[in-house]
């Protein structure tokens, strides 16, 4: 995977958290820490439009009256259906 270099600004109070992230040896380099955060965001907001996916189905399936599947069933179906379109 190709590297690109971006340079950042950041507040004194953050630098001071980024330093202490590494003198407490959880990072390496200033560089490691921000390439964590956007990985942990990245999930996140995967995790958040699989969330969304199961509400909307949820709610459909409000609307559309009484349904033999337990929520926990509908969550399953929607998982599988969002793994089978290539979404999740």
């Amino acid at each position: 995977m190709s590297m690109i270099k971006k340079s950042i600004t950041v507040t004194d109070q953050q630098e001071k958290w980024i330093q202490a992230q590494i003198a407490k040896g959880h990072y390496a380099s200033d560089s490691e820490i921000f390439r964590d955060l956007i990985r942990e965001r990245q999930a996140r907001e995967s995790e958040n439009l699989e969330v969304q996916a199961i509400r909307t189905a949820l709610i459909e399936a409000e609307e559309q009256g009484f349904s033999d599947q337990t929520p926990e069933q509908i969550k399953a179906t929607v998982i599988k259906q969002r793994k089978g379109s290539g979404q999740l």
